[in-house]
């Protein structure tokens, strides 16, 4: 079971999007994530007159390492680490660090 998850909302806690929260769109591998408005890039595209598509630069969301960004905890404020827990049902699911709160409903 991983720790972060398509779907998740996610807050940048280092590097040049320190602080923005995200919602993860895809998970790349086990330590890549891609997160919607964070990490953008610029890219200088060629045109392609067969396919329509016109050259210019455009904005591109990059990949970004799973260990810069921390789930976000709304009863906090801010972003937590994650743990798991057994429940007494035999589920395991995510809980967060600082209060035991469970992420999973």
């Amino acid at each position: 079971m991983q720790k972060i998850k398509k779907g998740d909302d996610v807050m940048v806690i280092t590097g040049k999007d320190k602080g923005k929260r995200g919602t993860v769109l895809k998970v790349l591998d086990k330590d890549h994530v891609l997160v919607e408005n964070i990490n953008i890039a610029r890219k200088h595209q060629k045109a392609n007159p067969q396919a329509g598509e016109p050259g210019g630069i455009v904005d591109k969301m990059m990949p970004i390492q799973v260990s810069n960004v921390a789930l976000y905890n709304p009863q906090k404020g801010g972003p937590d680490r994650v743990g798991f827990k057994i429940l007494e049902d035999g589920r395991k699911v995510r809980v967060f660090k600082s209060d035991g709160e469970v992420v999973d409903a």
